[in-house]
């Protein structure tokens, strides 16, 4: 079974989707799904991305099997190593990804960040922080979305390319390789453009010792549920990395 390993549904405080709505969309596109709902501690607002993972595998649990896993997306801070520990003992998680949405205590969905500091000094910055943050998170099953940052940055060009970052880029896959964890394809800003932007980064991570990644489209919403699967098909492939899934914290490969 192939596999959608990012999706977030009304457990996360960004999204309304409903389970029924996003099984039935699955199901039509022949998938298996992964919700992992934010717990990101690091977030200002008090109360806004986290949630109540007893109330969660309650309300889920019925439709938990070969076609959805219960996972939890956390976000990685220096802050907050021993709560994320905590929250993630709390209840039986099959998938665990960590990801990085906060730069030093700045959340860097907003745009201020990217008027104060020079592109090549923030990523680089988040950069060797997310590779950090791997060590440091031995727990986490998968790295979610090294090119975040780019989603949001409002430099005239946002890009991460391998050989601007080569060296932190490096950083962080020597991190997965030794943490042993599996690197995602986020799907959310792939096309065929941004396919050829990342798959050197891809490739890098074969030829560092890498093996698996996951593909998630880190959708929000029942329209982005499968979002650019078949590129990023086709960039795992062309990267010679095999795609899985996890459940039960175990690592199964996703056919």
């Amino acid at each position: 079974m192939k596999y959608d390993n990012h999706i977030h549904t009304k457990f996360s405080s960004d999204s309304t989707m409903e389970a029924v709505d996003a099984l039935k969309r699955a199901k039509e596109l022949n998938l298996a799904l992964v919700f992992t709902e934010h717990i990101d501690l690091g977030m200002l607002k008090e109360g806004d991305f986290t949630f109540d993972a007893k109330a969660y595998f309650n309300e889920y649990e019925k439709y938990r099997g070969k076609n959805l896993s219960l996972g939890v997306e956390v976000g990685l801070t220096k802050e907050h190593i021993e709560d994320n520990i905590a929250f993630v003992k709390s209840a039986p998680f099959d998938q665990i990804i960590g990801s990085v949405h906060i730069l030093r205590g700045v959340d860097l969905y907003p745009p201020d960040i990217y008027s104060t500091r020079e592109k090549k000094e923030l990523y680089s910055d988040y950069l060797l922080q997310m590779a950090h943050l791997v060590y440091h998170n031995p727990y986490i099953n998968i790295l979610g979305h090294i090119d975040y940052i780019a989603r949001y940055a409002t430099y005239e060009d946002p890009r991460l390319l391998y050989d601007d970052f080569a060296e932190e880029i490096d950083e962080v896959l020597r991190a997965l390789i030794t943490a042993d964890t599996v690197f995602e394809l986020n799907t959310r800003r792939l096309s065929k453009e941004t396919a050829a932007e990342l798959l050197p980064i891809y490739k890098r991570y074969r030829e560092l010792g890498g093996r698996y990644a996951t593909i998630g489209s880190d959708a929000h919403n029942v329209e982005n549920i499968g979002k650019n699967y078949d590129i990023a098909e086709n960039l795992l492939e062309a990267a010679k990395l095999t795609a899985v899934t996890f459940y039960e914290g175990r690592m199964e490969i996703s056919k």
